[in-house]
C-alpha cells in the first residue's frame, strides 16, 4: 500500500497529511464493518477543514459524535459541509459541492462524497491542481 506523507504549506503553517489509497480505504471500511469508514470520516473532516482553512469548524470527532446523538441529522448537515470544504480545495466554481454532497447523503450515497473529497485532497498532496 502506497502512501504518500507530504508536508503542504498554508497561512504561513506547515500541515502533514497522507495520500490514502481510495480503493483500499473502502475495502477496510467493508471488511471492518464500517469501523474504518468512522476513522476515515474523522481524518477527512480534520483535513479538508485544515485546507480549507477552516480549522475552527467543528473537528472529525465532534462531527461524528453529533452524528450519533441526533441519530444521523448531524451527518446530512455535516456533508453539506463537507461539500463547501470540497469547493474550496478543488478551486471548481461550476460544481456546488455543499447541495452535491448533500443530495447524495440524502440518497444514500455518503461514500461516494468520501471518495470525493479524498480525490480532491490527494490531488491537493500530489500537486495536481
Amino acid at each position: 500500500m502506497l502512501l504518500l506523507i507530504s508536508t503542504i504549506i498554508y497561512g504561513g503553517g506547515e500541515i502533514q497529511m497522507k495520500s490514502r489509497n481510495i480503493v483500499l480505504a473502502i475495502i477496510f471500511s467493508i471488511i471492518t464493518f464500517g469501523l474504518y469508514h468512522l476513522y476515515w470520516l474523522i481524518v477527512i473532516t480534520d483535513e479538508s477543514n485544515r485546507l480549507a482553512n477552516k480549522e475552527w469548524q467543528t473537528n472529525g470527532l465532534k462531527a461524528l459524535i453529533f452524528s450519533i446523538i441526533t441519530f444521523g441529522l448531524y451527518a446530512i448537515y455535516w456533508s453539506y459541509k463537507l461539500g463547501e470544504n470540497y469547493d474550496y480545495i478543488k478551486y471548481d466554481e461550476k460544481v456546488n459541492g455543499g447541495l452535491l454532497f448533500l443530495v447524495l447523503s440524502l440518497f444514500g450515497l455518503g461514500i461516494v462524497n468520501m471518495v470525493l473529497l479524498q480525490s480532491a485532497i490527494n490531488n491537493e498532496i500530489e500537486g495536481s491542481y
